[in-house]
């Protein structure tokens, strides 16, 4: 399970104090039961507010440039239309990424080298 980001920590937490302190102002509500249902009500919209945030930038969908339209739309010459489904369209099968060189490697030049 992925860890909640600042915004969503943030967004809720601000939820939770802003609804519970207007539902005490609207209500205005002196018994300990309706104290204590007003806050279960306010912890419950501030953990709808913080999942229903998007969990980063891999979520979101990609940004639609000034001049794209609608899908279904064709794309401009020389570009491949995205697909509707996560699986290529050419059939061949998903790849991992090439594993980063690490901050400490050499740039390989060509030349051999002795050292281990």
């Amino acid at each position: 399970m992925p860890r909640p980001t600042a915004a969503q920590l943030a967004y809720g937490s601000a939820t939770v104090v802003l609804s519970t302190v207007a539902l005490l102002l609207l209500t205005r509500t002196t018994s300990g039961l309706a104290v204590a249902a007003i806050g279960v009500a306010a912890m419950m919209l501030g953990l709808l507010v913080a999942v229903a945030l998007p969990m980063g930038r891999a979520t979101r969908p990609a940004a639609r440039t000034k001049g794209a339209t609608a899908a279904g739309a064709s794309a401009p010459a020389g570009v491949a239309a995205p697909s509707a489904s996560a699986a290529p369209s050419d059939g061949l099968p998903l790849r991992p990424p090439a594993p980063r060189a690490r901050a400490g490697a050499q740039v390989a030049t060509g030349r051999i080298s002795l050292r281990r």
